[in-house]
Formats: structure tokens, C-alpha cells, sequence
């Protein structure tokens, strides 16, 4: 199958390059040394923070940049920061008093820090296990100010998330972007912390042409990194329209989709 030269892979965390049990397969594992092989560089981007990601740099020998926080805080390997962008403390509360008006569970992310209002809270144990690490539990976010790099709303009502994303948006958009990394989380960073701008920032690191960068994921908060790079994958599992927006769709992230993925459409498109 013919197709733009790939120099780098970058690729989603949560729904793509992990199962729904958050493993790395050995198929994926072995994709991942099939790049190198190819001497094609890998590199992650996530919601999460950087420290979420750690787990994952011995088993895919990971030597590119860490994009956290959907690129607003980018690390080396050793977690050194490489890029950081801030929410304005002027807008931090009234972020909260949005996503608090429409019900949602709130988080708040300060440099490495990770505030909760309730550790008992939706998601939260379960995002601790994911991420290996364990948030602070506050009575507020009142003293939370300086150096916040994404604030969180947790609801698991597909509407809920809908709407508040959308008021989000419209209060805030020249200053953040309101995305989704999960069904049930909404990502509020600064508006160039999307995963398109990593696309970007790789792509200087580099010095590569975006177009020989493909990029694989399965949400809305992906579709940036889509538009930015010359191949761009869906997985089976991502929303019909995100997929309508990729140039390539693959299976899901439970039946190896990511490995499909590599293997099909930028290992033949390599060589």
C-alpha cells in the first residue's frame, strides 16, 4: 500500500496503545521494536501526566520526549522538563466554577502535583493505579495557583461532559482547549496544549517534515495530531467520527490495534 514516508510514529496511551486493562501486549511490544528495526522513532502522547507514563519506557525502550497532559508539560525520559505550558492563574477559578456548575468532579494538575477534593472520588483510585502514583486530598483548590498545567471535569453522563465541554469552550477559547482524553473526563489545558503542537514540537526535535509523522489514536482530543501529520490512524474502537477524520482506521485497542496498525499501514508504507 503506498503512502507518505514514515519517519516517527506518535501515538495515543489510553484506548490505543493499552488494552482496556490498561497492558501493553506483546504484539504491541514487538511492533514497537519493529519500528526501530525500520529505524523509525516512537514517541507517546497522553492525557496523563508525565509521571504516568514512566511505566512505560523500559518495556518499549522509550528514548523520544514524553508529551503529558496532551503536550502541556513535555519531559525527557528522565522526567526533565523539556516544555511547559500554564493555565493563567486569572482563569483557573472560573474553570472550576464551570466544570462545579455543571456537576462535575473536578482535579486539578500543578506542575508533577495531583489535587483532588476527594480521594473517595469517581475515577480517582482508578486513575491512581493507572497513572502509579496517588493525588493529594485538599479542602479546596483556592490555594492552587502558579505553575497548574490542566484542570479536569469527571462525570461518567456522556451529556454532562457534552455540555460543559461546549460552555467551556465558548467562555475560555482564546485561552485553553476542553477535550476529551476519556469518555468521562474533560481535559482543560492551555489552548496550545494539544497533540497537534506535539506533532509540531517532534517534529522540530527532530528536524522532520510533519508529513512523514504518522499518528494513531481514538479520541477527540486526537483529531488535532490527525490534521497535523501526513498519516493518521483510528483506532476500532474510536467514534465514528473521529475515525471519518483519520486517513486510516484499524482495530480496536483489545484485538491489537496498534500493532495492525504498525504492521499494515506504516511498516509497508516504509519500505
Amino acid at each position: 500500500m503506498s503512502g507518505p514516508l514514515v519517519r516517527l510514529v506518535l501515538s495515543d496511551v489510553d484506548g490505543t496503545l493499552v488494552t482496556s486493562t490498561k497492558e501493553l501486549t506483546r504484539e504491541t511490544v514487538r511492533a514497537v521494536e519493529h519500528l526501530g528495526e525500520a529505524g523509525i522513532l516512537f514517541a507517546v502522547t497522553s492525557g496523563r501526566p508525565p509521571r504516568g507514563l514512566r511505566m512505560l519506557i523500559d518495556p518499549l525502550e522509550l528514548t523520544t520526549p514524553l508529551a503529558g497532559f496532551n503536550g502541556g508539560l513535555i519531559v525527557r525520559r528522565d522526567l526533565v522538563t523539556m516544555q511547559e505550558l500554564v493555565i493563567r492563574d486569572e482563569i483557573v477559578g472560573p474553570i472550576i466554577e464551570v466544570l462545579r456548575a455543571h456537576g462535575l468532579s473536578v482535579w486539578v494538575y500543578q506542575g508533577t502535583q495531583w489535587f483532588v477534593l476527594d480521594l473517595d472520588g469517581a475515577h480517582v483510585a482508578h486513575e491512581a493505579t493507572v497513572c502509579q502514583f496517588v493525588p493529594t486530598e485538599l479542602d479546596d483548590f483556592d490555594g492552587v495557583r502558579g505553575d497548574v498545567v490542566k484542570v479536569v471535569g469527571v462525570s461518567d453522563d456522556p451529556a454532562t461532559i457534552e455540555t460543559a465541554t461546549a460552555a467551556l469552550n465558548d467562555a475560555f477559547s482564546l485561552d485553553v482547549s476542553a477535550t476529551s482524553s476519556q469518555t468521562y473526563y474533560i481535559d482543560v489545558t492551555h489552548q496550545d496544549a494539544n497533540k497537534g503542537r506535539v506533532v509540531d514540537f517532534l517534529a522540530d526535535t527532530f528536524s522532520l517534515e510533519t508529513e512523514h509523522i504518522a499518528t494513531i489514536g481514538d479520541m477527540s482530543n486526537d483529531v488535532l495530531m490527525f490534521d497535523r501529520s501526513g498519516l493518521s490512524i483510528a483506532m476500532g474502537n474510536a467514534t465514528d467520527e473521529v475515525k471519518s477524520l483519520a486517513t486510516r482506521v484499524t482495530t480496536s485497542n483489545d484485538e491489537n490495534g496498534f500493532a495492525n496498525a504498525v504492521e499494515r499501514y506504516v511498516l509497508n508504507t516504509s519500505r
